[in-house]
């Protein structure tokens, strides 16, 4: 138990050191540059501790339990005893033997995004500034359902070994197409959506199980293979959540010419 609190206190002051320079520049902004008061001090006092314990616990948490079983699980299903015995024994590799993986990739990829504390804060914002007509639940699922195939793709370009460029390359010829072609207020929104997705809980989790399958995959050098699985987190949320805009609007199309003829 002593350690526990050993380790909550140690993270405190870490996570107090991270957040010193925000406090720094926005009290600099306030006091030195616009020369005002800051309104209702207290409460914004107590919202920072709120905001340091939470961290703290948030780091925490991630650090004993979550991490250790994200790893704990990537290296179970790269297995070459659980995905493919006769890799070993130099047969050929056969990427249908790590369909677990894929299924596990897409599994951890969407509720991670679910829980990134990043989107649900930028679909709140998009949900307030829209009146209503972005919804944050919606898009939240979007997103996740985008990060869910990109890593599912990104284990299987691992497990196939083929160059990452040949899908990065490919999926922002897609990204270009659809920012021509959906509706302009959707373009800046997804950007946004597809950086904020590699935060606090998907890269750790992301990255542990690139660098685990890259590991066990036969002929996979973790340093070339392992890593470049956040570019698909970050790179196909842009395209489902402008996929899922390009779509509500073509049901929305053809709802008002069905009116339209019956009447």
């Amino acid at each position: 138990m002593s350690a526990l609190f050993s380790h909550l206190f140690t993270t405190l002051i870490s996570t107090a050191r991270d957040i010193l320079p925000i406090l720094a520049i926005i009290l600099g902004f306030q006091l030195g540059v616009l020369r005002r008061p800051i309104s209702n001090w207290p409460r914004v006092a107590v919202g920072f501790v709120f905001v340091l314990i939470g961290l703290a616990l948030f780091l925490m948490g991630l650090e004993l339990a979550l991490f250790p079983l994200g790893e704990s699980m990537a290296s179970q299903l790269t297995h070459p005893d659980f995905v493919n015995a006769d890799a070993e024994l130099g047969a050929d590799l056969d990427w249908k033997a790590y369909y677990w993986v894929y299924i596990f990739a897409a599994a951890i990829g969407f509720s991670t995004t679910i829980a990134e504390p990043s989107l649900i804060a930028v679909a709140i914002k998009a949900n307030q500034v829209s009146a209503g007509a972005v919804s944050a639940f919606g898009l939240r699922i979007a997103v996740a359902i985008g990060v869910a195939l990109g890593i599912g793709l990104g284990c299987y370009r691992i497990v196939v070994g083929d160059p990452i460029h040949y899908y990065i390359i490919t999926g922002y010829v897609v990204v270009v197409i659809q920012t021509a072609l959906a509706p302009k207020f959707i373009v800046p929104l997804a950007y946004d959506s597809g950086g904020v997705t590699t935060s606090t809980v998907t890269v750790p989790l992301v990255a542990a199980l690139g660098l685990g399958l890259a590991t066990t995959v036969p002929g996979r050098n973790p340093m070339i293979d392992g890593f470049g699985l956040i570019a698909f987190a970050s790179l196909f949320p842009m395209i489902s959540v402008m996929g899922y805009a390009q779509l509500t609007a073509w049901l929305d199309k053809r709802h008002q010419q069905d009116n339209t003829t019956s009447e």
